[in-house]
């Protein structure tokens, strides 16, 4: 029987594939970075056609290395960045126009002419999230009213409408399966979290004709099977679940009360709150965290749209580092009291203040200021949106009570220790690093491996996480909250809307 699967990570900045055993080890693993197009200030694309090429070549890598053929692939699984909007023809397969990122902020006016409406309200009961640039209905719009000709191609059925797992799956499957997972779905502004379906009401509202929408599946489902000539043989479509839903379901965060950060391009903390949505009291997200066998169970999520991509900036904006690395050893030679504040808005503010015109801001520099002190600023921000965020959960939920609240923390920014230990002191409570730091991809594998029969269910695999490391908070209390108060005055000197 099979039992290698494999897994597509399509991310903001890369695309990696990884081959896992039967026993969910890593066998090997093949990444490719590709080019991000700024056309505009706050303006982010991406070409869907150099994601699928490097998908691809990432997926044959990944396999020579393993020295594992397509034929003995049990199935795959597809996890991906979320929101990011791709329209193509159905016919030709090309898209229409350059996917338009998560990050995008080129909708802000018409998000405010929505606001200005008054059906904020209305979408946020149906979807569980706010109006904002960031979810896909907006840019959708866009596309259909910008492009010409596509609104009445979308009217004809002539153009299909997908975040890039639909995408991948569409062009994996030679353009025989047209489909997306519930938790991508959920992140569209166009599907009804409490029925499970595309809203009626919110498709005449954003005016996206349903012929363009894909079909919603379970996470673990049959997705179709690939095109021989891709792989090399037919291997079924087994598991979807957007970036942070698959690192929820690769942390095996499956009982609710449990709480995962991820820490990439951005920033995104779930905490599942069980079988029944819990409606945000402090602007954070309801949202899915995955569906199976039919049941959905439900998250509430922050979303930080600058972690990582801060990092990126001192060294490829700034040039004040070499590599992202360099950034621990700079902070740690940076004194505690430096009292500078990086509130990396580059591309606006995400949960809980969703200010879409902030732009970043560094306070409490002096001619003592160094490069150490800034890349430390940028490694403390990280934490201090956390604490925002759990903050507003602990206000939302009561399963997020202080004294219980265990952070399971992922992504490319947790190998560093001085990162997490100051997570720990500003949160004020322990932090968990898996062995396995790159949990998407191994939610992704879980799930196909679940379909496939060869991964046990859900509390099974619970047993199966392992930490590699506790980070307990160290700072005393006077210090923690006396650095989070700078904290929250620059950020509250940097909205674009005074509070």
């Amino acid at each position: 029987m099979a039992a290698h699967i494999l897994a597509i990570d399509q991310g903001t900045t890369s695309s990696r594939a990884i081959v896992f055993d039967a026993r969910m080890r890593v066998v090997a693993s093949a990444q490719k970075e590709f080019t991000q197009h700024f056309p505009k200030p706050g303006w982010v694309e991406h070409d869907a056609d150099e994601i699928w090429d490097g998908v691809v070549a990432t997926c044959r890598a990944a396999l020579r290395k393993a020295k594992v053929k397509a034929s003995a692939l049990a199935g795959i699984g597809i996890t991906n960045q979320r929101e990011t909007v791709v329209v193509w023809s159905r016919k030709t397969g090309r898209p229409i126009h350059r996917a338009i990122v998560w990050q995008d902020r080129r909708t802000a006016p018409d998000c405010t002419d929505l606001r200005n409406r008054g059906v904020e309200g209305d979408i946020t009961a149906r979807t569980g999230l706010i109006i904002d640039p960031y979810f896909s209905a907006t840019k959708l719009a866009r596309l259909l009213d910008t492009v010409k000709g596509a609104r009445e191609k979308a009217e004809r059925g002539e153009l299909a409408f997908g975040t890039i797992d639909a995408w991948l799956i569409w062009r994996l499957t030679g353009g025989r399966v047209h489909a997306t997972d519930a938790t991508n779905a959920s992140r569209t502004l166009l599907f009804n979290i409490h029925d499970g379906a595309w809203d009626p009401e919110l498709l005449r509202l954003f005016r996206v004709p349903a012929a363009v929408l894909p079909e919603v599946r379970d996470c673990a489902a049959d997705y179709g099977t690939t095109e021989p000539a891709i792989l090399g043989a037919a291997v079924p479509i087994l598991g979807v679940a957007g970036d942070q839903q698959a690192a929820t379901v690769g942390q095996a965060c499956f009982q609710p009360g449990m709480l995962k950060s991820t820490y990439g391009t951005g920033c995104f903390a779930l905490l599942n709150t069980g079988e029944r949505p819990v409606a945000s009291r402090n602007r954070l997200l309801t949202t899915i965290a995955y569906q199976l066998d039919g049941k959905r169970t439900y998250a509430l999520e922050g979303s930080i749209f600058v972690a990582g991509a801060a990092v990126q900036w001192l060294r490829d904006g700034l040039q004040i580092i070499r590599r992202a690395a360099d950034t621990q050893a700079l902070a740690e030679s940076a004194g505690h009291d430096h009292g500078v504040y990086f509130v990396p808005a580059l591309v606006g503010l995400g949960a809980p203040h969703w200010d879409a015109d902030a732009r970043g801001a560094i306070y409490g520099i002096t001619r003592g200021t160094t490069r150490a002190e800034i890349a430390r600023a940028a490694l403390e921000s990280v934490a201090y949106q956390t604490r925002d965020l759990l903050e507003a959960m602990r206000g939302d939920w009561q399963g997020a009570d202080r004294a219980e609240t265990v952070l399971r923390v992922d992504g490319g920014m947790v190998a560093s220790d001085w990162t997490m230990q100051f997570l720990a002191d500003i949160l004020g409570a322990p932090v968990d690093r898996p062995q396995v730091l790159e949990t998407t991809a191994v939610g992704a594998a879980y799930l196909a491996g679940l379909q496939a029969g060869i991964h046990p269910a859900p509390a099974a695999f619970a047993k199966t996480w392992t930490q590699e490391r506790r980070f307990r908070p160290k700072m005393k209390a006077a210090a923690r909250d006396a650095l989070y108060a700078g904290w929250q005055d620059a950020v509250a000197r940097t909205l674009s809307r005074p509070r």
